[in-house]
This record gives structure tokens, sequence and C-alpha cells, in this order.
């Protein structure tokens, strides 16, 4: 296994991150809170002092939700980021932070994939999607330094998921209205179960 961080290779890291252990759960919002359907706040100011802190939060609301990616109104915070970690299908894991994302499709070049996804907003759902094959995501870290990623099949999917959460869209806004309504009716039949099982991680956790 390779990890990649923000997009480079580097060591190879434990499940559980020092911003998991760090950070401090938060209520993940759901479908319908406003905050889910309305473009977030492009960010200007950068810096560890300001934005460590919440990133360490959302690894570790990610984690106890068992989610690959989360963005920041996911957590009811108005702001253009989101953070991922995820095991990709050639069994590399991908994580990192990114603000004020950009997606390029390379649905031209490379095509189109279909697949199953979910939302950590629409808990306990799951319905198939198409999504680029291939994307490349350009963004900031925490200091302000830009970077890229170029991407595909499952990373591809979950970098395209997370930045149009920033842009107010759900991926099940993009559904058929009967996929859609179906995917809320399942959410809310399993919902119960969904939060009991993220509540057994957070106590696995100790916070």
């Amino acid at each position: 296994m390779t990890t990649f961080f923000q997009g480079r290779p580097g060591r190879r890291l434990p499940e559980l991150t020092g911003e998991v252990l760090r950070g401090t759960p938060r209520r993940i919002t759901e479908y319908e809170e406003e905050i889910l359907h309305r473009p977030c706040q492009r960010v200007t100011e950068f810096g560890a002092e300001r934005w460590a802190g919440l990133i360490d939060d959302m690894f570790t609301t990610m984690w106890i939700a068992e989610g690959c990616g989360l963005a920041a109104n996911q957590v009811d915070v108005d702001a253009r980021l989101f953070v991922y970690d995820l095991i990709d299908g050639n069994g590399d894991r991908h994580l990192g932070h990114v603000f004020n994302p950009r997606i390029e499709a390379m649905s031209g070049l490379f095509g189109e994939q279909d697949g199953d996804e979910g939302c950590l907003s629409v808990p306990g759902a799951r319905e198939l999607l198409t999504r680029p094959a291939r994307v490349t995501l350009h963004g900031f870290d925490m200091e302000g330094r830009p970077f890229s990623i170029d991407a595909g099949g499952y990373l591809a999917r979950c970098l395209v998921h997370e930045t149009q959460h920033l842009d107010g869209l759900l991926y099940v806004d993009r559904l058929s209205p009967a996929s859609r309504d179906h995917a809320l009716a399942h959410a809310a039949a399993r919902r119960t179960d969904v939060m009991a099982r993220r509540a057994a991680r957070q106590r696995q956790l100790g916070k």
C-alpha cells in the first residue's frame, strides 16, 4: 500500500491518524438543513492556528461515521473545505484536506463511471450514480499553498462528491425523483441503527 497525503506519496500511517486522535466529534448535519443547500464561503485567510483544530475535528467525525470524505458544511461550518481518507481500488490510501476545491472533469477523454454512492448527511442510504471516470482537483492546503491531484475511480468519485457539497449539492440532488425518494426513505428507516453504530465508534475512541 502507498499512502498519498495531499496527492503526494508519503510514509504509511496508522488507521487512527493524529488528526483523528486529537479531534473532537461534531454533529453531522442532515439533508434539508439549510447550510447543506447553499454554496459555502470561499476561504481567504489561511494558517494552522485558524484551521488545524477544525480539520482534526472533521477527521475524528469522519472516522466515527465511517466516511471517506466530509465537507465543512456537514459539521455546520460555512467554509469551502473538505477532508478525505480512503482506500482506492489499487489498495492505496489517500488522505488530506482541501480548501477552495475546483474540479476539472475529464469525461471527454476518459468517459464516466457508474457506482453506488452514499452520504453521511443521508445516513444509511446508497444509490447508483454516474460520475466522471477521471478528474483533476485544484485546491489549497491550510497554509494557502496550491496543489493539484489527478484522480480516477473511487478517489475521483469522492473528490467530486465533496466539492459538490461545498456548492450546496448533495448526491441525492443528482438522482431521479424516484431514486431520491427511495434514498431518503431508506435513510429514514435505517437512521436509528446508523446513529447507534456511530455512538459505539465514538465510545471506542473514548470521546
